[in-house]
């Protein structure tokens, strides 16, 4: 048995019943043609409300796919997406005082009022094709008069005062830490999702694997909202965030990250569905609610760059809380086993040290090292070689096969056979092979163990191969940073023996970039 078909009289009948509401708050903001603000979280409040009722009504009836209602189902679609993203910016406007954030290049107040009366003339734009199609389905508006005393918004200044008792939290420097190290991990994550803030708006950026994707967005957001929840659990009406005053800075942040990230993700909904090439064509659509161009504009160059700019402005500032927690520790661990500390190794250690910007510092003996700098590291590999240089001569010694001399020797032959014992052993890896060995004349005048030791250990100093190291490097520093470290030293520095790129636990996913 086939699905039933209701007759059109039944459903207009249906919806005419469900949408008085909706269509009241659509002809109030219809006739608002030409003035300023007309936008109020009450008004927005019930067109998202209403229009996702309807929604969701057309939809268990199939309107979507129907000639008569597809294009009522669209318009109020639209409705409640831009009420959604209006409501989100005039959140955001309304808390730019509390937020209390960082200073920016671009004036963020201005930008967000601009976005807003953006959304607004799309929504009266909405609104008024919405009214025309009602019509043509013979669907009865009701009077908007008198209706401003719901949908206005008088708001005085000032706020509550802040009076309710405040908790007490044992752990403060846990506590502190572990938030500014989630917002720091969080942000590397961010950027290297998203496009720069200088990136031109681009339809490629919004397709399914584009960086800006609905997708991406949403995941983001979700990672946001949960740091969010940690510090209102944790952090809000306790006195630790009495006396640190960065932590409401903190808060702010977070907080208009998460909101700008609503927004983006929904307008990328919105372009993905109805605007970008491969969207559905327009259902009787003579002109677009907004062009695929203006739409992308705001997506990058106000959601995206506010992110990213205020992102960078609270990771300093985490640094500097950080600092202020810091707790001292040390750790012992293995040198990189083979080619020691070169680009690779040397160059996540100090991403990872700057990435919480604690000073940390690596011994080796009677010699000290910055963690932070690449440079400062590959200096450690000379105490490393020349060690790798004497432990490989007393191997060759205790294996025992260089020839006594004098005699007349095959000098090449010696050193590849030593090098495969060695290998076999497990003693050197091999970097090249079949190996070749430059076929140089002995020295008369030389010992054959010297000239046997020296030839090998130029192998090694050329990278041709390699032998492990029993060295340990002991880092000081911050504790958190040393955990970090301490799991990537587990994790072979991020490679194989063989000197190949290999993956990095999650915790340390922020290295990637």
């Amino acid at each position: 048995m086939g699905p039933v078909t209701i007759s059109y009289d039944d459903f207009k009948t249906l919806i005419a019943g469900r949408v008085k509401r909706y269509l009241t708050a659509a002809g109030y903001l219809a006739r608002r043609t030409g003035q300023q603000k007309s936008l109020t979280r009450p008004l927005l409040g019930e067109l998202l409300s209403q229009s996702s009722q309807i929604e969701e009504l057309l939809d268990s009836y199939g309107a979507r796919n129907n000639c008569r209602w597809a294009r009522f189902r669209s318009l109020t679609a639209a409705i409640k997406l831009f009420s959604n993203v209006s409501y989100e910016l005039l959140h955001i406007q309304h808390s730019i005082p509390a937020y209390r954030l960082l200073p920016v290049k671009q004036d963020f107040a201005k930008r967000t009022e601009e976005t807003l009366s953006l959304c607004e003339q799309i929504l009266i734009d909405a609104a008024q094709r919405l009214l025309d199609v009602a019509g043509q389905l013979k669907l009865h508006t009701e009077d908007t008069a008198g209706v401003e005393i719901h949908f206005g918004e008088v708001l005085p200044p000032g706020r509550l005062p802040h009076d309710l008792a405040m908790r007490k939290i044992e752990t403060v420097s846990q506590t502190v830490t572990l938030l500014a190290t989630a917002f720091l991990n969080l942000a590397a994550e961010s950027r290297k999702a998203l496009p720069s803030r200088y990136t031109e708006p681009r339809a490629y950026l919004c397709e399914l694997t584009g960086s800006v994707s609905e997708e991406k967005l949403r995941s983001l957001e979700l990672r946001f909202h949960n740091l969010q929840s940690l510090y209102d659990t944790y952090v809000s009406t306790t006195e630790t965030e009495v006396f640190d005053k960065d932590l409401p800075v903190l808060r702010g942040h977070i907080s208009v990250v998460l909101h700008l990230l609503r927004t983006a993700r929904d307008l990328a909904h919105y372009y993905e569905r109805h605007a970008s090439p491969s969207a559905q064509p327009a259902i009787n659509i003579s002109k677009r609610l907004i062009e695929p161009e203006k739409l992308l504009d705001i997506l990058i160059n106000y959601c995206i760059s506010f992110v990213s700019q205020y992102l960078g402005c609270a990771e300093l500032l985490c640094q500097d809380m950080l600092k202020r927690y810091i707790e001292i520790g040390h750790i012992e661990v293995p040198v990189p086993q083979y080619r020691g500390f070169h680009v690779r190794p040397s160059t996540l250690i100090s991403k990872l040290v700057l990435h919480y910007g604690s000073d940390v510092k690596m011994k080796m003996g009677d010699d000290t090292y910055d963690a932070s700098s690449p440079l400062e590291l590959f200096r450690a590999n000379e105490k490393i070689n020349a060690h790798k240089r004497r432990s490989l001569a007393q191997e060759i010694i205790c294996l025992d096969l260089v020839p006594p001399a004098p005699g007349n020797h095959d000098v090449r032959t010696i050193i590849r056979n030593i090098v495969m014992a060695l290998a076999d052993r497990g003693k050197v890896i091999l970097y090249e092979q079949p190996l070749k060995i430059e076929d140089k004349p002995y020295p008369p005048d030389a010992r054959l163990l010297e000239h046997v030791t020296d030839e090998i250990a130029k192998l090694q100093m050329i990278g041709k191969i390699d032998s492990g190291t029993d060295i340990r490097a002991v880092f000081i520093g911050d504790k958190r940073v040393l955990q970090d470290i301490q799991l990537l030293a587990e994790t072979g520095y991020g490679e194989d023996n063989s000197g190949n790129n290999i993956p990095l636990p999650e915790r340390l996913a922020y290295l990637r970039q």
